[in-house]
């Protein structure tokens, strides 16, 4: 097993940023991909973000252009940079990381998973 530790979430008005973390802590392994889904309540887990070592960084959607997503390989940390927040964007958020990264849009290219951190826009 990989812990993967996040923190960053909380509640924030519409419009505004929040800054999540993820710090995958077990050692011998390299996340040669790490990314960010979410969860809303009753709706399936989607993809928001995932970035490769080598700093190749894909997005869904609408995500693109107001979500950041970093990582810092030596520390085993991935960041997401949420801006605009909407309130549609409340959810659960999850880190995971991957060491294959092939399809990295689909839950289960995911080896690891971290225990969600809520996420809460208000209008």
């Amino acid at each position: 097993q990989v812990p993967l530790v996040e923190s960053g979430g909380g509640s924030v008005q519409a419009g505004g940023s929040l800054r999540l973390s993820c710090t995958a802590s077990g050692r011998n392994y390299f996340a040669t991909a790490m990314g960010w889904f979410r969860q809303a309540p009753g709706k399936e887990r989607q993809f928001v973000a995932a970035i490769l070592s080598g700093g190749m960084t894909y997005y869904a959607d609408d995500a693109q252009g107001r979500f950041t997503i970093s990582r810092d390989n030596a520390k085993n940390t991935v960041w997401l940079q949420m801006n605009t927040l909407k309130p549609e964007d409340t959810a659960v958020y999850y880190c995971a990381a991957s060491w294959l990264a092939l399809n990295l849009g689909s839950v289960g290219a995911y080896d690891y998973w971290g225990q969600g951190t809520q996420v809460t826009v208000t209008s």
